[in-house]
């Protein structure tokens, strides 16, 4: 395991434990994350990956900005992103699996876009092979979360107590139903990478531009999940990730 997915594994055990003490349930959130990190690391140990050099350098990336957007919360709300403030600011009566939800969401459609961005420069988006094993092993992260969902189902329900006789009956499709969302929208996560990679090459402004435009409709998405209801219902209903306009 590289040392530098390391170093986060430490830093996420130290925020955890912050936010135990504290009882905000950002903690839930943050308690899946680790456990996800833990098994991308393992997986990077185990030879799963084509560049494990390149996914440990995404893994950290993609970590620091989760970090930075917590740190910047707890100091001062205003200051974090506006899909982190919004997911941060849920509800805390809200059951431990939506909180979950929406920092997944965030996570994956506003933050994973900029790791990708930040450790791929643009001639890896023009020349095919690198490409291709970038995306390949962008797939191979996604098995790695699929096969956490029943381990961290598990989890919330240890944490949230016996579920009713309707949950534990849908229990196998909600499974299958997050499994899929997970791969829709890291689907649609390549997409816009590959549409702000464009804006990049145009420049710093459409850049920064076409990023608060993600930024927008990801903020969006997760005030909508924030709605009365099943959570997953709605997800099947409108789908996980958000997509760029065709042409960005």
């Amino acid at each position: 395991m590289a040392v530098v997915v390391a170093d986060v594994l430490v830093r996420m055990e130290q925020q955890l434990a912050e936010l135990d003490r504290a009882g905000d349930p950002a903690r839930f959130f943050l308690g899946t994350y680790l456990r996800t990190t833990r098994a991308v690391a393992d997986a990077l140990d185990d030879g799963t990956f084509e560049d494990p050099a390149w996914v440990a350098e995404l893994d950290v990336a993609f970590a620091q900005l989760y970090l930075d957007a917590l740190a910047a919360y707890r100091r001062d709300p205003e200051s974090a992103p506006a899909t982190w403030r919004r997911a941060f600011a849920a509800d805390p009566s809200l059951p431990p699996e939506a909180h979950v939800l929406l920092g997944v969401h965030a996570h994956i459609n506003v933050d994973l876009p900029q790791a990708l961005i930040a450790t791929m420069p643009p001639g890896d988006f023009t020349d095919h092979g690198i490409c291709a094993k970038r995306r390949r092993d962008h797939g191979r992260i996604d098995r790695v979360l699929a096969s956490r969902v029943a381990a961290e189902d598990d989890e919330l329900a240890r944490i949230s107590g016996p579920p009713p006789l309707l949950d534990r009956l849908l229990r196998p499709f909600n499974q299958l139903g997050t499994q899929r969302f997970l791969r829709e929208a890291r689907a649609k996560v390549w997409a816009n990478t590959v549409a702000l990679n464009r804006a990049r090459r145009q420049g710093p402004e459409p850049y920064a531009a076409l990023l608060a435009q993600l930024e927008e409709l990801s903020a969006a998405k997760v005030t909508e999940l924030q709605a009365p209801g099943q959570v997953l219902l709605k997800l099947a209903a409108t789908g996980f990730g958000v997509r760029l306009p065709a042409g960005a």
